[in-house]
């Protein structure tokens, strides 16, 4: 009877940690606001944590800006990789980018690229700006091989462009744009891809 009883027992869910607290509060405010504009008091204000945790966890605001922008980070490269997992074609894949954004961009809360935002507000030779640098890398490689993929006869120059395209859109988008700016984009970046000079022996593939 009493093992009847444990296995009725509903699992309580675990409850977020004084981190994920942080990085959840930090996600908010520096994304809405700003990274310079909001302290270290809102955060934990808003975390419900005190400045020692912070500081624990943390060891600095820079450290807690540059971990809000690397959860930012992985979090796109597994909606990207998520929704491209099952797709066959290049083209498909590098349209699907602008797709999600466009998603993201048509949300009231849309305040544009998390990552040029942050970047612009942090200096050169911070971990900030290091990190919002890994997280535009990691955007242009996925252009680059589905350039590659395409059979682009220049992929880097095409990866460029598609990077050019979703900034373009990203900034149009947060400036009144929304959603219409992204499809614009979308539509340039539909006849770039159609129109790149390819190898011999991809353009004969349909």
């Amino acid at each position: 009877m009493q093992l009847g009883k444990i296995r009725s027992t509903p699992l309580q869910s675990k409850a977020p940690s004084a981190r994920e607290r942080l990085l959840e509060a930090a996600d908010a405010l520096f994304y809405e606001h700003g990274i310079n504009v909001v302290g270290i008091d809102r955060v934990i204000e808003q975390a419900g944590v005190a400045k020692a945790t912070l500081y624990d966890c943390f060891g600095s605001k820079e450290e807690l800006v540059r971990s809000y922008v690397q959860v930012r980070d992985e979090r796109r490269r597994a909606r990207i990789l998520a929704r491209t997992e099952a797709m066959t074609r290049p083209q498909e894949k590098a349209l699907a980018v602008l797709d999600i954004l466009a998603e993201m961009a048509s949300q009231p809360d849309f305040r544009g690229c998390a990552f040029n935002r942050a970047g612009a507000e942090s200096t050169p030779d911070s971990t900030v700006r290091g990190a919002c640098e890994v997280a535009r890398d990691w955007l242009r490689q996925f252009y680059l091989d589905v350039a590659q993929q395409l059979g682009a006869l220049d992929p880097e120059e095409l990866a460029t462009k598609l990077v050019v395209l979703y900034d373009g859109a990203s900034v149009a988008a947060q400036f009144g744009g929304g959603a219409a700016a992204v499809a614009a984009a979308r539509a340039s970046a539909q006849m770039l891809l159609e129109t790149a000079p390819k190898h011999r022996r991809t353009q004969t593939k349909r």
